[in-house]
């Protein structure tokens, strides 16, 4: 397969797709970021909410007058936040859930597009009878989403924390400053899940190349318990024909959300933007283009703060783009600032 380059040898470097994904399409890393835990916690489903037909998964735990409401990055689960949501639960309720065909959710006959997630998660918030007023998290794409949210029921959200949040115009300013590259990045990827598509069809064999290059060590980032279910469901054809839907559905979610762009007025915002570039040679100086990618990010996510007069954007030091694995933490302090604001 052609592989474009950004920095020297990284593109060398193993699950290079997965390391690709994480910029351009937002998937989440599959492989060991960070100390395992072997809590059990988001091992099996809790909360399925009939929303119509079909069950969306819900996981809260906490009290408090202010729900902090989590949405993961494309094609993970909300097990992704499994380091944050305790932590955020010890102050107030928390709560993660699954898009529709992810985690323990039920397929939907449409792909989660930004539009169709936020319908999904408004409907389950009001069965499960969690009412507002939400802080909002989301990392990537599930941070699109949450601008969306807002956008759509703003009397319902008092508060942002957007990690790493996919944005309207991401896809196109990255491109222009990479000259191209990001296309083919985005075409590797999809090469890439067509081709885990096709190996979870004959089933993953324990070992093999496919079983690491596509879904990794999960019991070694998630614990045991954990991590023998998320490879369970991610060994299986449905999760990466739920993934593809989701990532050809990018088009249609940046459209939904630059239809209603405006400015988010005094509600609360805080983003996170990653300290580490995926693509970073470890060791080394950034190339010229790297270093232009990652300015742009950063621009990016700095326009995205602006938009609210109580905006504010912070670098998260030791963290690439699935900040809530490598640096937790950091997440459990921006949700809490926030959530000061708002109580």
């Amino acid at each position: 397969m052609p592989q474009p380059s950004l920095v020297g040898d990284t593109m060398n470097r193993p699950r290079l797709c997965q390391t690709f994904l994480l910029l351009a399409a937002g998937m989440h890393f599959v492989g060991p970021l960070a100390q395992a835990s072997t809590d059990t916690a988001f091992a099996s489903p809790q909360q399925r909410v009939d929303i119509g037909g079909r069950k969306l998964h819900l996981y809260c735990s906490g009290t408090g007058s202010t729900t902090v409401v989590f949405d993961a990055p494309s094609g993970d689960a909300g097990w992704t936040w499994f380091k944050v949501q305790p932590e955020v639960a010890k102050h107030t309720r928390a709560c993660v859930y699954d898009r529709a065909a992810l985690g323990y959710s039920d397929p939907a006959a449409c792909p989660n597009s930004a539009a169709n997630a936020v319908e999904d998660l408004h409907k389950a918030l009001q069965v499960a009878a969690i009412k507002p007023p939400y802080l909002l998290v989301g990392n990537s794409l599930g941070g699109e989403n949450a601008q969306l949210y807002t956008y759509r029921y703003p009397e319902q959200v008092k508060g942002l924390v957007l990690l790493e949040p996919r944005t309207e115009d991401e896809n196109a300013r990255l491109d222009k400053v990479t000259g191209g590259k990001i296309r083919q990045i985005n075409a590797m990827v999809k090469a890439q899940n067509a081709q885990c598509l096709a190996a979870a069809k004959k089933g993953f064999q324990q070992g093999s190349a496919a079983l690491t290059n596509c879904v990794g060590d999960s019991p070694a980032f998630y614990g045991p318990v954990r991590g023998k279910a998320v490879q369970s469901i991610e060994t299986k054809s449905a999760y990466w024909q739920s993934l593809i839907d989701e990532y050809n559905a990018f088009d249609a979610s940046d459209g939904q959300l630059r239809a209603v762009r405006q400015r988010f007025g005094d509600l609360p915002l805080l983003v996170l933007t990653r300290g580490v570039s995926p693509f970073a040679v470890p060791g080394k100086p950034h190339s010229a283009l790297n270093k232009a990618l990652e300015d742009e990010n950063a621009k990016i996510h700095k326009e995205i703060a602006a938009l609210s007069n109580k905006g504010t954007q912070r670098l998260v030091a030791g963290a690439a783009h699935v900040i809530q694995a490598e640096q937790p933490a950091a997440v459990v302090q921006a949700v809490l600032e926030v959530l000061k604001q708002i109580n």
